[in-house]
């Protein structure tokens, strides 16, 4: 392995096939009846909002019912905690696979899925790099496809997908690419911080402005004037304090806490989340009209168990990174040891795999893959339980496990404990509040 930096484009260029399956939804019953919708990537959202793919105009449907997707082994559907639920072929469902001819019932409308003969082309970067992100995965290069046309432009982006898979990476690839790149790139973490000073550290203060509050302060937004701003755990953000961030997303001003004065800002805003915000706007947790106003342009970044073949890449760039020797990468990677790892789940992701490599590093040799990174062969699975309810219990084991070794490592010492592992500090204090964990 190369001791440098990885400077060039990776060299494998050629393009793998980058086709998804084509489908048509067919209303046969409802209000829409007639009404038809052709894919042309590889979901579908169904519901009454008017971002949908297929709006539909039942009384009975929520905002955001359901989505139809396309994965690897097949089609899928999947409900949306829909009030009044999802039906496939007469019988309700949360996640079930679907088949030629499958009829879909949501409230009083029925939908036909049918396979088209010829697939649909994803638009596909000819490149196997977009600012500080990697992959020549056909799931990679359609992301930065997005990204490079994200980059082109002013609008909103909503950046979706689990812990770990590099959503800030991709906030500020887009803004290294974009007309704003020589501008400020500020960071609000929602997840991080007390509800009592969001406003505070999105909007800014005047001194006086509430106990503690001695000086003047300006807020993120204005702090980004001129170049962009990127909202992290953006899903956190109370509902009580979503108005004033719609507000200003509107109007592009701005008024500090205390003050009467509105202050114009130029600002692209980049948004991120680990959480469905159209199953989170169905529960009443998120607004619908900041959903709109946030979701632009939407841009999912792919679980790294759903990119394997780009692992080798990721490992020879993060060990790079980590400043390892050749001869101390060479001792560590091993054939088998790089097809254990395109067979691990990686429920943390690129995060995790850093975490691993970084474990090797300090044992001078390859470490053993621990239950947190193979999969979960032995688990109890109970097929009662709804699939995102499922993974989101095998994600908060992993994390309570993973925090409660990572402290005692070093000795309770958080700070510490966020810089072995890579971890940003606010994130790490996050994840010890929600496990009820001490530093």
């Amino acid at each position: 392995m190369d001791e440098t930096e990885l400077t060039d484009e990776p060299r494998d260029a050629v393009l793998p096939d980058a086709s998804v399956q084509r489908f048509v939804l067919r209303v046969v019953q409802g209000p829409d009846a007639g009404r038809e919708w052709t894919s042309s990537e590889d979901r579908c959202a169904i519901g009454v909002h008017s971002t949908n793919d297929l709006v539909v105009g039942d009384r009975k449907v929520s905002r955001f019912h359901c989505e139809v997707l396309t994965v690897q082994t097949g089609m899928r559907l999947r409900d949306l905690q829909s009030k009044n639920g999802t039906y496939l072929d007469g019988i309700r469902v949360q996640d079930a696979w679907l088949r030629d001819g499958s009829m879909i019932r949501v409230g009083d409308t029925a939908i036909e899925l049918r396979l088209a003969h010829d697939p649909n082309r994803l638009v596909l970067s000819p490149k196997a790099r977009f600012g500080s992100l990697i992959g020549s995965s056909v799931a990679m290069r359609a992301v930065f496809a997005q990204l490079e046309q994200a980059a082109t432009t002013d609008l909103t982006v909503l950046i979706e997908g689990e812990t770990g898979t590099g959503k800030e990476e991709a906030a500020q690839s887009i803004h290294d690419a974009s007309h704003r790149k020589d501008g400020p790139f500020v960071v609000i973490d929602c997840g991080a911080l007390p509800p009592t000073l969001l406003d505070s550290e999105l909007f800014g203060h005047e001194k006086g402005a509430f106990t503690g509050a001695v000086s003047r302060q300006i807020g993120a937004f204005e702090a980004a004037h001129g170049g962009t701003l990127f909202i992290d755990e953006i899903g956190e953000l109370p509902i009580a304090q979503q108005p004033r961030l719609l507000r200003a997303l509107e109007e592009r001003t701005v008024r500090r806490v205390g003050g009467n004065q509105h202050r114009a800002v130029d600002v692209r805003v980049v948004a991120a989340t680990n959480r469905n915000l159209r199953l989170e706007t169905n529960e009443g947790r998120f607004r619908e009209d900041l959903y709109y106003r946030l979701a632009v342009l939407r841009i999912r970044m792919p679980a790294l168990r759903a990119r394997p073949s780009d692992i080798p890449l990721l490992v020879e760039r993060l060990l790079s990174q980590m400043g390892a020797s050749a001869e101390a990468a060479a001792s560590i990677v091993t054939p088998e040891l790089i097809q254990s790892l395109r067979g691990a789940p990686w429920p943390g992701n690129v995060r995790q795999l850093r975490n691993y490599l970084g474990q090797c590093l300090a044992f001078e040799k390859a470490a053993p893959l621990g239950e947190s990174e193979m999969p979960a062969t032995d688990d109890v699975i109970d097929p009662s339980v709804p699939y995102d309810v499922a993974r989101r219990q095998a994600i908060e084991r992993f994390e309570r496990a993973y925090v409660e070794a990572l402290l005692d490592h070093h000795k309770g010492n958080v700070s510490a404990a966020a810089r072995a592992s890579g971890i940003h500090r606010g994130f790490l204090h996050r994840l010890l509040s929600r496990h009820g964990i001490r530093g």
